[in-house]
């Protein structure tokens, strides 16, 4: 009879420690540890430009904390924008998420890659802006495109560009 309440015990004892997220709380929010922007800063650095149609180009985006230690667990995502037309960035293919903590102060990156397009082709995307969101936040970041038209896989809407995984910056 006594291994009935002690495993009664057990279970309840495990179903309460899975109810915990990373903080240690009963909360069920699963990404509140995410990492979200107004509390990061996101900077696009300095590309290396795909100087002519055809070129690969790569736009590195630096995320450094500046709040209480959060987490990038996904690929950011990034749409493209041309007017009236959004095209959302895929991942790399064959890119691995890495599961990063960010202290603050603590900083990752990712790239852009893409393709450049001709001028005033149809087929490929006049982006003016690029848009930046992290994993398990819906807040954006808007930044001007600086890096000339991207080639589209088909269509404008289907730009030949991907998203890196994130890295940990700095040593």
């Amino acid at each position: 009879m006594r291994a009935i309440p002690l495993t009664v015990t057990a279970l309840a004892a495990a179903l309460a420690l899975t109810a915990c997220n990373n903080s240690g709380s009963g909360s069920s929010n699963k990404n509140s540890s995410a990492c979200e922007i107004g509390k990061v800063s996101v900077q696009v650095g300095s590309a290396s430009v795909a100087p002519a149609a055809g070129d690969t180009g790569e736009v590195p985006v630096s995320i450094t904390n500046q709040s209480a230690p959060c987490t990038l667990d996904g690929f950011a995502g990034v749409t493209l924008k041309a007017g009236g037309t959004s095209a959302s960035l895929s991942s790399l293919s064959g890119a691995k998420n890495e599961k990063l903590k960010l202290a603050k102060g603590d900083s990752a990156t990712f790239s852009i890659s893409y393709v450049r397009g001709k001028d005033g082709d149809a087929s490929s995307l006049a982006a003016t802006s690029l848009t930046v969101s992290l994993p398990g936040s819906d807040a954006t970041q808007s930044f001007p495109w600086k890096y000339g038209p991207v080639v589209g896989k088909g269509s404008a809407d289907k730009p030949n560009a991907t998203v890196g995984a994130f890295q940990q910056a700095g040593d």
